[in-house]
């Protein structure tokens, strides 16, 4: 992995009321910020996604070109390399860690793109998932600062049933018995390959494990999938800091801070860019019906879902081009506008 650059933003004040004496964003940048800082496109990560495993699909005849934009990935917090659980000192450290909120990462962005590199307007807010979040609440609470936005499966409020899935994960991992008196005291192997394979199951569609899609990239078996493709990824992280994201992905609301008071028409009305919602026809986190209640109160956006059987990993189809495909030409399509 590329070591990132990391921008100090001193003592920060959370939304949640705590400060911090300390804190951090670590971030990468792609491509060259023209003369008028007019080229900037901001990519933020998605659960569990630090900026190297997200930063594939930048490149020439990708879906964002580093020749002609410049192309920021700010890692969210608790991701591990910003200010997360796992790299905070007492007295946050060992279970006391706060949460972060999607209000905590774009005030934080903001200040990166402002204060590093005079970056006051974005051509494009392009994100999966928890990126997608991230792009909305952007679009929301700096309506004059964001041109466009591709928010890929994604929601601008967490839906109930995703909270519950959200549950389930989290009572997984804290079900190890490296977790006691609310922090891990080691760490949870056992949680670890359980939450990778609960994950894997709802990650993808019912179909893609019926055809047996795994085959055709690069898995010899079911079991391969799993070990290589999902539980290699997870055991990669730290507990505290994928029970930290959780958090932030279950409270995901742009109308859940002072400026919109929980009236969620406003803050999807407030969010002015030339905005593409792309769910995925078959993603079993974020359904196309919930992005159909949400995009005809955006004053300047389409639903335009994505027909794939890779469920939720169709915005991230780094093992699938056709999908790939789609995802460049609407990203060419709200920069061309």
């Amino acid at each position: 992995m590329t070591a990132p650059e990391i921008f100090d933003l001193g003592p920060l004040v959370l939304q949640s009321g705590m400060t911090l004496p300390s804190a951090h964003l670590a971030y990468r940048t792609y491509g060259t910020l023209n003369a008028a800082r007019s080229n900037a496109i901001l990519y933020p990560t998605s659960y569990g996604a630090q900026h190297s495993d997200i930063d594939w699909l930048i490149g020439p005849g990708r879906v964002l070109d580093p020749e002609h934009w410049f192309i920021v990935i700010p890692n969210q917090f608790g991701n591990g390399l910003s200010t997360s659980p796992s790299n905070l000192p007492m007295p946050y450290a060992d279970g006391r860690a706060p949460r972060f909120t999607h209000w905590d990462n774009v005030h934080a962005q903001r200040r990166l793109l402002s204060e590093a590199f005079g970056i006051e307007h974005l051509a494009l807010i392009y994100g999966w998932s928890m990126g997608g979040q991230q792009a909305l609440h952007w679009g929301a609470l700096f309506p004059d600062r964001v041109a466009a936005i591709c928010a890929v499966c994604t929601s601008a409020r967490t839906s109930p049933h995703n909270k519950l899935f959200l549950e389930g994960l989290r009572a997984t991992l804290t079900a190890d018995a490296a977790y006691q008196d609310g922090r891990f005291v080691e760490k949870p192997l056992r949680g670890l390959r359980a939450f990778a394979r609960i994950y894997a199951g709802w990650a993808v569609s019912q179909t893609f494990y019926r055809e047996e899609s795994w085959r055709g990239v690069g898995y010899a078996s079911m079991e391969d999938w799993l070990v290589r493709g999902w539980e290699g990824n997870f055991l990669r992280r730290e507990g505290e800091d994928l029970l930290s994201m959780l958090d932030t992905w279950t409270v995901s609301d742009i109308s859940a801070n002072p400026v919109f008071e929980g009236d969620l028409d406003a803050a999807l009305g407030a969010i002015r860019a030339r905005t593409l919602v792309m769910p995925c026809t078959t993603d079993l986190y974020f359904q196309v019906a919930d992005n159909a209640i949400e995009v005809p109160k955006m004053p300047n956006a389409e639903l335009r879902p994505i027909v794939s059987d890779w469920g939720h990993r169709a915005g991230n189809p780094q093992l699938s081009p056709p999908d790939e495909a789609v995802l460049r030409d609407a990203v060419a399509e709200l920069l061309a506008g």
